[in-house]
């Protein structure tokens, strides 16, 4: 299914892992956060390897 919603949830370190995998997506400026107005359907497996990937588990998606 595809990917319609994508968020970060408190507790992330900023640690750049998400920009790393999926830089359509995540972006970091002391923290990470979700770019709006993206086709997170075209994005999908990036988006779900980075959640995988998070340390801190707080990278949270809904299909």
């Amino acid at each position: 299914m595809a990917i319609k919603k994508v968020w970060i949830e408190e507790g992330c370190t900023g640690c750049g892992l998400c920009e790393t995998i999926c830089p359509e997506v995540f972006k970091i400026d002391a923290i990470a956060y979700v770019i709006e107005n993206v086709n997170y359907a075209e994005n999908s497996a990036k988006i779900k390897e980075a959640a995988e990937c998070c340390p801190r588990v707080v990278i949270k998606y809904s299909e």
